[in-house]
């Protein structure tokens, strides 16, 4: 017999843009965020019977440091037994989080678990290295927004570290997608969010976000900040 694994309940923050409305918000309490609405909407569930918390996370590099997981849970005031974890698979952490919850499920090793994911590109922090000798007058500073930073020299002369949009372009020569097809896909995937929006689709999975502004005022942020729905196969093509 397999035991299924089912989704109850989702949520998360509006997504923000890189240095927009939530960059004022430290990481792990934006982690801690979702965590906190679904213990407020949920009332009859046992939260000391969750069993882990698992988050993926691809920086790691600052306030998302020493397993976020962890610190999301314990700042929504989950019970201090839930333990917590963090995975890093990059660009595919909070899938894989969500994944590796559902297969323990299945697996029979757990009932209830909480999956999700957090970043913030615009608190990334930059970096220094060690001195590598004593009365070392070298630096550098590497910032960790995004991308490779204290390169493995075997590393890259084995296989390269080309960056995310490096990468893009290079997807897109082997495979031969032209630029105007991916024009076209962007303009289509900002016109459905535009219409899921318009018809109140995702509403119920946003948390809205609770902003200190100058003089004790409180801005409400509820809406994703980066969609540009009203953008055009010209204005594109400029970029």
């Amino acid at each position: 017999m397999t035991t299924e694994a089912y989704i109850c309940d989702a949520i998360r923050t509006p997504i923000g843009r890189y240095g927009g409305t939530l960059s004022g918000i430290r990481t792990d309490d934006l982690a801690a965020l979702p965590i906190k609405a679904l213990i407020a909407r949920n009332g009859q569930v046992d939260w000391a019977q969750v069993e882990d918390v698992i988050y993926g996370c691809a920086n790691q590099a600052g306030e998302d440091n020493r397993n976020v997981a962890r610190m999301a849970g314990l700042l929504a005031g989950l019970p201090v037994a839930v333990p917590g974890t963090t995975i890093n698979r990059l660009c595919g952490s909070g899938m894989d989080a969500v994944g590796t919850a559902a297969r323990a499920i299945k697996a029979g090793e757990t009932a209830l678990m909480i999956a999700g994911g957090v970043e913030s590109m615009s608190r990334a922090p930059f970096v220094m290295p060690k001195a590598d000798s004593a009365f070392s007058r070298s630096n550098a500073v590497y910032d960790t927004t995004i991308g490779w930073r204290f390169i493995n020299k075997l590393m890259k002369q084995q296989y390269g570290v080309d960056s995310m949009p490096e990468t893009a372009d290079n997807v897109a020569a082997e495979f031969k997608i032209a630029r105007a097809d991916q024009d076209a896909f962007a303009l289509r995937s900002q016109q459905r969010w535009g219409a899921a929006h318009a018809a109140g689709r995702v509403g119920g999975e946003i948390v809205p976000v609770e902003i200190a502004q100058k003089k004790g005022e409180l801005k409400i942020f509820d809406t994703d900040e980066h969609p540009r729905p009203d953008t055009t196969l010209e204005q594109l093509a400029k970029l």
